[in-house]
């Protein structure tokens, strides 16, 4: 079957690195070991190159950028995209991001073939972080139905945005999951693991007052405007000898982690789908996370499920997993049933059927 040109953009890529970031690398991998041409169009962040020739067989074209760092990741604002996209000359455009105007704008604006890869609920956020939210979705809805069509992460995602009035024919809901499995861990080490971009919508607040009632060692990994906050209450509630803070850690450092840990705890108040979720279950992991948004549709029957901002039954759920060995055991063999259910290689074949339908100009049938 005829290759195609594909530009998948984001103005945000790697070395930035986030759960949008690590779907985009592996789909742009596998469509280019599939034999198609593949570039990820982004902006040029600090002691990056103009345009990179990546070991996975796409191409990285960066353009012109300025960020205010008000929050992770930044306020960005970029020149030269439509110039470089039309230069580019794709048959189609995957772009997966909506909180960049300046880009954005000129993505939505061209003339071409495009999909649009909806990755978050709808006014994602907390407190004055949601409101923002919500007006830039509001925003963007124009934007938005400028698009052939929309692929959505979750069944969450996609019903979410039919709610708001977009038409369901024109989405189709594309998983997220791992682009190699691990080995299944046969570790049980002596801690427990939350790992991930520190943020209001993680919740981690409540996890923080959850260990008050436990006493086990919790392992937190990652940075973002809230570590500040964590470090200060872990001080303040007297916790440091049960929290272990450890800031950002490579991906190694981050496999080995969830290899070892005895369990993974995601108390987040909002996830459209959770990718350290599938992460961890795909360790052999049980899993203990909030019942929000897309989270019950990924980790299935491999977790426990406790309410948002539930710091007391958060506890109860932990202490329930350290002291019921069964009951672990038994999330753990679900865990590695659900990571194993689909692959990349089936999702991205699903993508370029999405892609070739929309370039036949005929309703999207998957």
């Amino acid at each position: 079957m005829e290759s195609l040109k594909i530009v998948v953009s984001n103005p945000f890529f790697y070395p930035y690195r986030g759960g949008i970031e690590h779907r985009m690398h592996k789909l742009c991998r596998v469509l280019a070991d599939k034999g198609h041409d593949v570039s990820v169009l982004t902006a040029r962040l600090p002691d990056t190159e103009a345009v990179e020739e990546t070991e996975s067989g796409y191409t990285i074209v960066r353009v012109p950028c300025r960020t205010i760092d008000i929050y992770n990741p930044p306020y960005i604002i970029c020149r030269e995209v439509g110039e470089t996209l039309k230069r580019l000359d794709p048959d189609i455009v995957d772009h997966q991001y909506r909180w960049a105007p300046s880009f954005d704008k000129d993505i939505a604006n061209h003339d071409g073939k495009k999909v649009f890869t909806y990755h978050n609920m709808w006014g994602e956020g907390i407190g004055i972080q949601h409101y923002i939210s919500e007006v830039n979705d509001g925003l963007y809805r124009k934007k938005l139905l400028r698009y052939d069509h929309i692929i959505a992460i979750t069944d969450a995602v996609r019903d979410d945005l039919i709610r708001r009035g977009i038409n369901g024919s024109t989405m189709t809901v594309i998983d997220n999951c791992l682009e190699k499995l691990p080995p299944v861990s046969e570790t049980e080490g002596d801690f427990i693991l939350n790992l991930g971009r520190m943020v209001a919508t993680k919740g981690l607040r409540y996890l923080v007052e959850a260990m008050l009632d436990v006493d086990y060692k919790l392992v937190m990994c990652g940075k973002g405007p809230e570590s500040q906050h964590i470090e200060k209450m872990i001080s303040r509630y007297g916790l440091q000898d049960r929290i272990e803070l450890r800031g950002w850690v490579s991906d190694e450092e981050r496999y080995r982690l969830m290899s070892e840990c005895k369990f993974f705890v995601m108390p987040s108040i909002q996830e459209a789908y959770g990718l350290a979720a599938t992460e961890v279950l795909a360790h052999g992991k049980a899993l203990i996370c909030t019942d929000v948004d897309g989270l019950p549709g990924n980790v299935k029957d491999a977790g426990l499920y406790v309410k948002p901002k539930d710091s007391k039954g958060l506890a109860e759920a932990i202490n329930t997993l350290l002291t019921d060995d069964a009951l672990r055991k038994e999330l753990a063999a679900n865990a590695v049933k659900v990571t194993r259910a689909f692959t990349w290689e089936g999702q991205v074949d699903k993508t370029v059927k999405v892609y070739r339908s929309v370039l036949d100009s005929c309703s999207t049938d998957i």
